[in-house]
């Protein structure tokens, strides 16, 4: 019976030593073996409200090389799990557990990002981007734009035009809401200071006019010796009750119908937002306009033009009357490649469906290009003539292309606008 008994002790002291032994040898694997390998970056999110017994799977997937059960050991010796700290973390190794750990329940500084918005894009763009922005959080998930302006306090009904355009820093685990009311209160300002340097005699009544021609000239021209010149043809023709058949309000009221193709029947159908058959500006802006846009649309430059033609470099040709604006175009128009066989083919076949005459009207004519919304299109537009005549390519601010639209509408009445489009995205 002793000797059982001793037998017994011995090996329960082996027991404590071997157990000690091993204690001691993870111990020194927590403090110096790396679990991230040297060199290796690893970024991974914590979000608050995660618990230490659901990070294994986190940690595993962004390349933490750590034993479940090492890590359920490690946070009950330590007794501090419950501090983790929720944040986007990067490391780069060699990191041993111990480092790990520390760092997460510590949390590492939040990191300042930046995201990009664009001038002459909308405001579902504007959500598109915020939407995939890394480390900031989208509160508007679900919400529509007018619950949107709510949540950040805005009183106003539609969202398109009231966003700066900026590049805005922000900190990892922000929200977009936070992101647009900073945009929102900068685009106010913006305006106001704009309103408050406009010029005597300008054709605006209110300051939100001044912003939906903002918006036109925006998307109008990319090219920034220009775009003072533009404000003034749009300027001139309100002066004068002229339409401003601008191809870009068109396309922005046919909305997801726009295929990339503008064609006739779009131009002539009565909507708010066609300015080829309705005078004065459209009802709400159709993009977001920057700061120098503002500033033209304030303060246009001193001009008479009433029209204006791509020269096909991304710079405009202005003219104060309808005879040198047809001298322009023959002169920058001409210059263009004959349109291809299946689009002549097109055009004829439109003309059939589509063309109507009258009495002191001339049928629509098309050149046998039809704009493209991802190669970019300027356009040319006359009243001596009625018809449209499209040169294939249609100026987007995210393509940067630049072309140009040449034709006529409203015979008889007001002469029309050559219409410039971006020359490139800015």
């Amino acid at each position: 019976m002793r000797r059982t008994l001793i037998r017994l002790l011995l090996l329960a002291l082996i027991a404590i030593v071997a157990f000690a032994g091993w204690i001691g040898y993870e111990h020194h694997r927590y403090e110096t073996s790396p679990v991230i390998a040297t060199g290796a970056p690893v970024t991974f999110d914590i979000k608050k409200g995660q618990g230490a017994r659901t990070l294994p799977p986190t940690l595993r997937g962004a390349g933490v090389v750590a034993a479940d059960w090492r890590l359920a050991l490690a946070w009950r010796l330590r007794g501090d799990s419950a501090q983790v700290k929720a944040g986007n973390y990067q490391f780069v190794g060699p990191v041993t557990l111990k480092a790990l750990l520390d760092e997460l329940v510590a949390g590492q500084p939040a990191r300042e990002r930046t995201v990009a918005l664009i001038e002459g894009l909308t405001f579902a763009q504007y959500r598109a981007a915020l939407a995939k922005a890394p480390g900031l959080i989208s509160a508007t998930a679900g919400l529509s734009d007018r619950e949107v302006l709510e949540r950040i306090g805005s009183t106003e009904t539609h969202p398109e035009g009231w966003f700066a355009p900026d590049s805005y820093r922000y900190a990892d685990g922000s929200t977009d809401i936070e992101l647009l009311t900073r945009a929102h209160a900068l685009q106010k300002q913006r305006l106001a200071d704009a309103w408050i340097a406009r010029v005597d005699g300008l054709p605006l009544a209110t300051p939100y006019d001044l912003l939906t021609l903002a918006s036109i000239i925006e998307k109008e021209t990319g090219h920034e010796p220009d775009r003072a010149l533009v404000a003034a043809v749009f300027a001139n023709r309100l002066r004068r009750g002229m339409m401003l058949q601008s191809d870009p309000t068109t396309i922005y009221g046919l909305g997801d119908r726009f295929d990339g193709n503008l064609r006739r029947r779009d131009l002539r159908a009565d909507t708010p937002y066609n300015t080829y058959v309705r005078t004065g500006l459209p009802p709400t802006p159709i993009a977001m306009p920057g700061r120098a846009s503002l500033a033209v649309a304030a303060r246009p430059g001193d001009s008479k033009a009433l029209f204006f033609v791509s020269r096909g470099d991304g710079s405009s040709h202005f003219s104060d009357d309808l005879d040198a604006h047809n001298r322009a175009v023959d002169r920058y128009q001409r210059q263009r490649p004959a349109p291809t066989k299946e689009t002549q083919k097109e055009v004829a076949k439109e003309a059939v469906r589509e063309s109507i005459k009258g009495p002191g009207r001339e049928g629509i004519k098309e050149s046998g290009r039809e704009s493209s919304k991802e190669s970019g299109r300027e356009g040319t537009k006359d009243s001596g003539r009625e018809g449209i005549k499209d040169s294939g390519r249609e100026s987007s601010k995210e393509s940067g292309g630049d072309a140009a639209m040449e034709g006529a509408r409203d015979a008889g009445s007001d002469p029309t606008i050559e219409a410039a489009k971006p020359s490139a995205a800015k």
